[in-house]
C-alpha cells in the first residue's frame, strides 16, 4: 500500500487550519508551518476544528521551523500576501523536484502573469513581488493557484467552521 501524500499548510489561521483538518480527517499526513501563539496553542492542543457543533480533532506535526517538517509532496500557501517574502525565505526545505506548490490566497498571486501569453506575458507583479524572492523561491512550474474562501474563524487553536454571528 502506497504511502499518504504529505501536505504541509505554511500558515494556520482559519483557511489553513480548515484545510488541515480536513486532510488529516481524509487520512492525510499533514504537517503545519506556524508561530506565536497559535504554534504554542498547536502543540498543547493539536489542531481542532467545530463544524455544525462536531469537534474534529486532526494528528498533525507543527513547526515554526520548516526544515523540521521535510520535503513535502504538496505545500498549500494559506497566508496573506504580505508574507510572502518571509515565506519565501523559509520554505526551501519544504519543497522537492515534484512538489506542488498550492496558494490558497486572495488576491492576484506573484506567478499569474509569468506564464500568461500576449502582450502580459512574463510580466512581473512588482506590487507582490518587488524583487523576484518569492519568484526565486518557489518555481512556478510546480505551482497550482486555488481561490480560498470559507466561512471560518480561528480562535488560536481552534477553528470554527460556519460560525454563527451574536
Amino acid at each position: 500500500m502506497p504511502a499518504s501524500p504529505k501536505f504541509c499548510i505554511y500558515g494556520a489561521g482559519a483557511i489553513g487550519g480548515t484545510i488541515a483538518a480536513l486532510l488529516g480527517r481524509c487520512g492525510a499526513t499533514v504537517s503545519m508551518v506556524a508561530r506565536g501563539r497559535t504554534l504554542a496553542a498547536l502543540k498543547r492542543d493539536g489542531l481542532r476544528l467545530i463544524i455544525d457543533g462536531e469537534m474534529l480533532r486532526a494528528p498533525i506535526q507543527v513547526s515554526e521551523d520548516p526544515s523540521e517538517l521535510g520535503v513535502q509532496d504538496y505545500v498549500i500557501i494559506a497566508a496573506k500576501a504580505p508574507a510572502l517574502p518571509d515565506i519565501a525565505r523559509r520554505i526551501g526545505p519544504l519543497l522537492g523536484p515534484k512538489t506542488a506548490v498550492v496558494t490558497a490566497m486572495n488576491g492576484v498571486p506573484w506567478w499569474f502573469f509569468l506564464s500568461a501569453k500576449g502582450n502580459l506575458a512574463g510580466h512581473q507583479l512588482k506590487a507582490i513581488d518587488p524583487d523576484g524572492t518569492v519568484a526565486r523561491a518557489i518555481p512556478t512550474s510546480g505551482v497550482i493557484g486555488c481561490p480560498a474562501s470559507f466561512a471560518t474563524k480561528a480562535v488560536t487553536g481552534l477553528l470554527l467552521v460556519n460560525p454563527t454571528t451574536g
